[in-house]
C-alpha cells in the first residue's frame, strides 16, 4: 500500500491519525489500531532519535500497511535533557539557560536548539512546559541567559517553550532534514510541518520531500493563524494543534479559533484535522469524561475531516480503547447527521462488535402475549423448547422459527439458507403423526413442557412428511442408529412443521443468571470495551488443558476478552451436569487464575447434536450472534465416537469462507512432563493426554489427579459434591 493511501475502515467519511509511542509499538496494538480503521500512524520526531528512525519505520511496516507520517520538530523551542525526568523551580528563583550542554536541573538547563539562547532579549517572557512555569529574561548574552521565575512549577525534559515575542526560526531543524531524507528513501509519503508560519515554510519543506508527498501543515502559532489562507492554499491538509495553540492564545479562545480555522481551511479546499486533548483522561483512565466526548462530537459537527490521538495512543494505558472510542463517536455522529429530523435520531450505543449473522439479531420474545385458546397444544421434548427459546432471543439469527422444507433441504445440501447465507445446522420441528389433531398451514401450535406450561407458539406455515433416515444421512453423514444424533432424530418421526416462533415464557433454570442472551452479551462486551472476543464452548468441568487453550486463544486472536459459555442443556449419560461445570469455572475466577478483566462466564442453553463439523460451525455462528469475533475449535469439537475425521472441522470452515467469525484451531493438547509444558500431542510418546473416563473414575474413587491435569481447588470441590451426595454426571 502506498504511504499516501488512507484507510477508512470503521470510520466511514472521517479519518483518524494515531501517534505511535511506547504504548503502541507492540505489534498486537498496531494490528488492533489498523483493524479499527486508523488512517495514518504518526511518528513524532520530537520524541524519536534520528538513528532509530529507520528501524522504527521498518518495524511498523512489518505488522501493518497503515501509511506512516513523519511529524517534524519544526520551528519550536523545547527544554533539553534533565538529570531527573521532572524538576521543580520556585517563584523568584533564577534559572540559567546555557548555550553549552549542561546537566539539567533546577538551576541550569538547556533549550533546544542550543543557539536559541542568542535570540533571547532582556524583558522577554518565557513559558515552559505548557504554561506550567512562567519566567522573564533578566540578563541575556551569547553564552547564557538568566531567567527570573515568576510562576513556579514542575517542568520536564523535551517540553514546549514559548517566548512571548515572535522569534525567527528555520521551519525545519537539522534533525528534521535528516529524517525527511530517510523518509524519502524509505518511501514515506506523508509529512507534517510543525509550527507552519507562512506559505514559504510549506514551500521549504516540499524541497526536502518527493513530489507526490502529502504535506500536512500544523496550525499552532499566531503566524500560522495570520497566514492561514496562504498556508492552506499550498498544503494538502491542515492540522489544528490545540495544545501548542493554547500557549499563544488564551484557552477560552481556542473553541472559536478551531471553528474559524476549520471554516477558513475548507473554504480554501483543504481538509482539516484536529489534535490535542481529545481524550486526555484516557491516558490513565479506561473511559473518557463527558466533556471530552462532547468536545469530540462537536469538533466533528464543526466539519473536521479527521482527528488525531497523541498522548492517548503514544504513552497512554488504553491506546486501543481510545481509538475505538473515537470510532464509536464518529459512527454515532455520522449516523445522526444522516437523519434529517432530530426526532429520527436513535440514541443507541454505537457498537464495534462483529455484526450478528445475517445483519441483525432476531427478537421473537413476546412482551405480554395472551394465551390463544384456539391453538393446538402439544407437549414437546425439552430440546424443541430450547430451540424455540434460542430462536426467539436471537442466538440462531437469522432464523425466526422452525425451518420449512426448502430451507431444511438447502441447509442439508449446501450448508446455506436459500438466500445464500451460511447456515449448517437443521432446526426442524417434528410432530408425531398420532398427536390427536390436524395440523395445517395457517394454524397455530402451542408448545408445552412436560409440566404443562406453554412456552412458545408456532404460526404454522408448512406441514410435510419425509423419511427422517434420509435427512439423517445428509445431516450426520451416516444413517447408523448407533450415532446418538441419528437415533434421536429418527425417533422424532416423519412429520415436519415449519413456522415462526413466539416465545412467551423462558424455560425455568437454576442457571438463569448465567444464561445470557445475545443482546445481553453484546451489552456486557460493549460496557467492558471489548471488540475482539473469543468464544469457548465446552461440556466439561474446567481442567488445565482447556485453561491453556483458552489463554493461548486470547493471545493468538489478540483479543480483548474470552467468553466461556458451557452447554447447559441435556446431553448424553456420563457427561458432567451444567452446575458443576459452571461452578468449576466460577472457582477459577474467584481464585483469580485468569487474567483480570479478560473473562466473562456465561452458559449456552443448548444441547449437543453430535453433528461433527456442522455443529462446530453452528456453535461458532451462535457465538458470533453473541458478539464473538473468534471461536475456539478443538481437534474433536462436538464430535462423537469415530464418525468424523480429525481434520473435518477445519475443512468445513475453510470451505465456508464467509462466516464472519474467525476460528482459532487447536490440535489435541497434552502435557509434556519432561518440559513441564502443554503442547500438541502428535506422535509424542512422552505427552500425557486428558481422559474424561480417567477423570470420572479418579473423582469417584478419591484418587487425586495431578496438578497439570486439574487444579486442586476444582478437585476438592468436585469430591465434596460427591461426598455430599450431589450428582456430578448425567444419568
Amino acid at each position: 500500500m502506498s504511504d499516501k493511501t488512507f484507510n477508512c475502515g470503521f470510520l466511514m467519511n472521517r479519518q483518524l491519525f494515531c501517534t505511535i509511542g511506547p504504548a503502541s509499538t507492540d505489534p498486537r496494538i498496531l494490528v488492533r489500531l489498523a483493524e479499527l480503521g486508523v488512517s495514518l500512524f504518526r511518528i513524532n520526531l520530537s520524541h524519536t532519535k534520528l538513528a532509530d528512525l529507520p528501524s522504527v519505520i521498518e518495524s511498523m511496516r512489518q505488522h501493518t500497511d497503515v501509511p506512516i507520517c513523519l511529524d517534524t520538530e519544526g520551528a519550536q523551542i523545547r527544554t533539553g535533557d534533565l538529570l531527573d525526568d521532572v524538576v521543580e523551580v520556585r517563584e523568584n528563583d533564577v534559572l540559567i539557560v546555557s548555550r553549552s550542554i549542561v546537566p539539567g536541573n533546577a538551576r541550569r538547563i538547556n533549550l533546544y536548539p542550543l543557539e536559541i539562547v542568542k535570540s533571547l532579549q532582556d524583558g522577554d517572557f518565557v513559558s515552559i512546559d505548557f504554561n506550567t512555569v512562567l519566567a522573564q529574561v533578566v540578563r541575556s548574552g551569547p553564552a547564557e541567559a538568566h531567567l527570573r521565575i515568576l510562576n513556579g512549577g514542575r517542568m520536564g525534559k523535551n517540553k514546549a517553550v514559548t517566548v512571548e515575542r515572535p522569534i525567527q526560526m528555520s521551519p525545519l531543524t537539522e534533525k528534521d532534514i535528516g529524517a525527511l531524507a530517510i523518509g524519502r528513501e524509505m518511501g514515506i509519503r506523508n509529512v507534517a510541518l510543525s509550527f507552519a508560519n507562512s506559505g514559504e515554510d510549506v514551500q521549504f519543506i516540499r524541497t526536502h520531500v518527493s513530489e507526490e508527498t502529502r504535506v500536512i501543515s500544523k496550525i499552532e502559532c499566531r503566524n500560522g493563524i495570520h497566514n492561514l489562507d496562504e498556508i492552506a492554499r499550498l498544503s494538502d491538509s491542515i492540522l489544528i494543534d490545540r495544545g501548542d495553540l493554547s500557549r499563544e492564545y488564551p484557552v477560552e479562545q481556542i473553541p472559536a479559533l478551531q471553528k474559524r480555522i476549520i471554516k477558513q481551511s475548507k473554504s480554501a479546499g483543504c481538509e482539516v484535522f484536529v489534535a490535542t486533548n481529545l481524550l486526555e483522561s484516557m491516558v490513565k483512565d479506561p473511559f473518557p469524561t463527558r466533556a471530552e466526548v462532547n468536545d469530540v462530537y462537536n469538533t466533528l459537527l464543526d466539519g473536521a475531516d479527521g482527528l488525531v490521538l497523541a498522548a492517548e495512543t503514544a504513552i497512554g494505558n488504553h491506546p486501543v480503547a481510545c481509538a475505538s472510542m473515537i470510532v464509536r463517536l464518529v459512527k454515532t455522529c455520522e449516523s445522526n447527521i444522516e437523519r434529517e429530523n432530530e426526532e429520527d435520531v436513535k440514541f443507541e450505543p454505537a457498537s464495534l462488535l462483529v455484526e450478528p449473522h445475517g445483519g441483525a439479531l432476531i427478537n421473537r420474545v413476546a412482551e405480554d402475549q395472551p394465551a390463544n385458546p384456539d391453538a393446538n397444544e402439544i407437549v414437546v421434548p425439552e430440546t424443541v423448547l430450547i430451540d424455540s427459546e434460542q430462536v426467539a432471543v436471537g442466538t440462531y439469527s437469522p432464523l425466526s422459527g422452525f425451518m420449512d422444507r426448502e430451507t431444511l433441504e438447502s441447509v442439508l445440501a449446501e450448508n446455506r439458507l436459500p438466500n445464500g447465507t451460511v447456515w449448517t445446522m437443521p432446526v426442524p420441528l417434528q410432530i408425531p403423526s398420532d398427536c390427536g389433531f390436524a395440523i395445517d398451514a395457517g394454524g397455530q401450535l402451542a408448545l408445552k413442557s412436560d409440566a404443562g406450561t406453554i412456552h412458545a407458539y408456532v404460526d404454522v406455515t408448512q406441514v410435510w412428511e419425509a423419511d427422517p433416515l434420509g435427512y439423517a444421512k445428509d445431516w450426520f453423514g451416516t444413517d447408523d442408529m448407533a450415532h446418538p444424533g441419528v437415533a434421536r432424530f429418527v425417533e422424532g418421526g416423519n412429520r415436519f412443521v415449519a413456522g415462526p416462533v413466539t416465545l412467551i415464557e423462558r424455560l425455568p433454570s437454576p442457571y438463569r443468571h448465567f444464561q445470557l442472551s445475545p443482546a445481553q452479551t453484546r451489552f456486557i462486551f460493549g460496557r467492558k470495551g471489548w471488540i475482539r472476543v473469543v468464544g469457548f464452548h465446552t461440556r466439561n468441568v474446567a481442567h488445565r488443558v482447556h485453561e491453556h487453550i483458552q489463554l493461548k486463544a486470547l493471545e493468538r486472536a489478540n483479543a480483548d476478552g474470552l467468553y466461556i459459555s458451557p452447554v447447559s442443556g441435556p446431553r448424553k449419560t456420563g457427561d458432567f451436569l451444567p452446575g458443576p461445570i459452571l461452578d468449576s469455572y466460577q472457582l477459577l475466577l474467584d481464585f483469580r487464575f485468569y487474567p483480570a478483566g479478560k473473562i466473562l462466564l456465561g452458559s449456552f442453553a443448548s444441547y449437543p447434536r453430535y453433528a461433527g463439523p456442522r455443529e462446530a460451525v453452528f456453535t461458532a455462528l451462535c457465538r458470533k450472534n453473541m458478539g464473538c469475533s473468534h471461536f475456539v475449535i478443538g481437534r474433536d469439537h462436538t464430535g462423537v465416537g469415530n464418525f468424523y475425521g480429525p481434520d473435518d472441522n477445519r475443512k468445513l470452515f475453510e470451505q465456508l469462507d464467509d462466516l464472519g467469525i474467525e476460528p482459532v484451531f487447536f490440535e489435541a493438547i497434552g502435557y509434556n512432563a519432561n518440559a513441564a509444558e502443554y503442547t500438541e500431542t502428535a506422535n509424542a510418546s512422552e505427552i500425557k493426554q486428558i481422559s474424561g473416563t480417567e477423570a470420572r473414575e479418579a473423582l469417584q474413587s478419591g484418587k487425586p489427579l495431578p496438578d497439570w491435569y486439574m487444579r486442586d481447588v476444582i478437585q476438592h470441590y468436585l469430591r465434596n459434591e460427591l461426598q455430599a451426595g450431589n450428582a456430578l454426571f448425567m444419568k
